[in-house]
């Protein structure tokens, strides 16, 4: 098996590689023009964190098939060449973790700085912030390791007497043990008092890793249960409300003066503003303020985008609107599918997860059959259904910070989007991977059995003092579900009979709302 095992070396090299040049052709596609041919730190961050993200996830498929390296399921320790998947795991988690507390932050401070001042003083600034942040974080790890940074596993002690190899044995629910002595070697059968608690400290990276997931497992239960629903809805009610025709010059005209009007409106509105800004009147209200016109304005750019969609121009007219259609027939088929696909996620957690004992292993199976039909079929499957989550991820935080005030914006937008807002996205990324890998590890246990993975996640941090219970009691799996089904009810209820739309867009149109004064 060692060509299967060198094999597996080649492809992780390859997918990481490709990775890299994936997320540069998305930097250099979305980045907003101001800042081409600048901010190279934080471009390298970006295309640093994305491509951490993306091998995060892939790494469980890859340690699934580092497990199938050696034939018959010997231990790898056995194998030549297999990767050493445990210290890969704890190495681009920690990795994660110093990115996510400390790089990101530092950029993003560094980026949003005063452009008058020089870049030492900009540069020195950020490190004052992050410096603090460390600290912080530094004493707040260091005390919780210290106090509680232990595991309980719970064994039960078994036992059974000895004899000479018998001639035939005679086992049953009565006689689980060898011998006739009062023992206990029948784990099902066992009395309570069997039961122990062995405590032990775990490693400072894995409780780091414990904690960062925790944080995660916080926002992957809020925006995945959103993102599960909205993902495929979104996709399907856009091609709902697409436009049905192109419409005329006056209808084009009539539209484009209300947007005119309602961008004058906006531009007034920032314009006070800023006037209160200098006047160094920046209050809560301000800062509110200062969202609903942000809100405002993304909202204005969808109109407008849309508008331009229902009345194409150019020389190119046709065959702009004939691809605009095609846009929408697209959007149907992935929503159908995504649909499908959430669906099933649902019905697994709820099925495999929630129901003790689970009711069947449900996509685990699928993934097995799938493996003997072609081995990488069931590996790709199930790398498939952990890319789907994180997508889920992305797309009920953008769905949440739109619509909610107190989350900051920070949309991406093809060829306009800056900075700053590519490492608000990378930094929730990286955050919510973590916690998708533990809840794929989890979720499709009976695939992912007896990887490093597993051990991680599905040992270590299960069994961490104060977090377990946690885990034990399905928080988060309950969360997400509600938070899923609550979604799906919303789309029902109110989406689809939303009133006032643009065509084609997701968002009704609003008249600028009235500032607080």
């Amino acid at each position: 098996m060692g060509d299967f095992n060198l094999a597996l070396v080649i492809v992780a090299i390859v997918v990481c590689v490709l990775v890299f040049l994936f997320n540069i052709y998305l930097l250099v596609n979305y980045q907003h023009p101001d800042d081409a041919n600048q901010a190279y730190f934080p471009k390298f961050v970006v295309v640093f964190g994305l491509s951490v993200a993306a091998i995060s996830i892939l790494m469980l498929p890859a340690d699934v098939a580092n497990r199938q390296a050696c034939q018959h399921a010997i231990y790898n320790g056995a194998c030549s060449l297999t990767l050493p998947m445990k210290d890969l795991w704890l190495a681009i988690y920690i990795v994660d973790a110093v990115l996510v507390f400390f790089v990101i932050p530092f950029a993003m401070f560094y980026y949003e700085g005063d452009q008058d001042k020089s870049v030492a003083k900009r540069i020195k600034s950020a490190l004052l912030w992050v410096i603090t942040t460390a600290i912080v974080c530094a004493l707040v790890l260091g005390i919780l390791y210290g106090l509680v940074g232990k595991v309980d596993f719970t064994v039960r002690h078994l036992s059974s007497s000895t004899t000479s190899v018998p001639t035939s044995w005679e086992f049953s629910s009565s006689q689980p043990c060898v011998g006739s002595g009062t023992r206990q070697c029948s784990a099902y059968s066992a009395a309570a008092s069997s039961e122990k608690t062995w405590t032990m400290r775990t490693t400072f990276p894995e409780y780091v890793v414990a904690l960062a997931t925790i944080v995660g497992s916080v926002l992957f239960s809020i925006f995945g249960g959103v993102g599960i629903a909205c993902l495929p809805l979104g996709l399907i009610f856009s091609f709902i409300r697409r436009p049905k025709a192109v419409i005329t010059r006056s209808q084009y005209i009539k539209e484009a003066t209300e947007l005119g009007k309602k961008a004058r409106d906006l531009k007034k509105a920032a314009d006070a503003l800023h006037q209160e800004e200098r006047s160094g009147s920046k209050g809560r209200k301000w800062r509110k303020n200062v969202k609903a016109v942000e809100k405002e304005l993304l909202q204005l750019e969808d109109d407008v985008n849309a508008l331009e969609e229902m009345y194409p121009q150019g020389e190119k007219a046709e065959t702009t609107w004939a691809l605009t259609v095609l846009g929408y027939l697209a959007k149907l088929v992935l929503g159908v599918i995504g649909l499908i696909v959430s669906v099933a996620w649902i019905a697994h957690i709820v099925i495999y997860l929630l129901i003790d004992p689970p009711l069947s292993p449900f996509l685990n199976e699928v993934f097995i059959k799938l493996d003997d039909i072609w081995g990488l079929l069931g590996t790709a499957a199930f790398a498939f259904f952990c890319f789907y989550l994180l997508l889920a991820v992305i797309a009920g935080a953008m769905m949440l910070g739109l619509r909610l005030v107190f989350i900051t914006i920070h949309p991406m937008k093809w060829g306009g989007t800056l900075m700053n807002s590519f490492l608000f996205n990378v930094g929730l990324i990286l955050l919510c991977s973590i916690s998708v890998i533990q809840f794929c590890a989890t979720a499709f246990g009976y695939y992912a059995q007896a990887t490093a993975a597993q051990e991680i996640f599905g040992h270590t941090l299960e069994s961490l003092k104060g977090i377990k219970y946690l885990y034990k009691y399905n928080v988060f799996q309950i969360a997400f579900i509600v938070l899923a089904g609550l979604t799906f009810v919303y789309y029902a209820a109110f989406d689809g009979e939303e009133e006032n739309l643009v065509a084609g867009s997701s968002c009704p149109v609003e008249l600028y709302p009235c500032l607080e004064g």
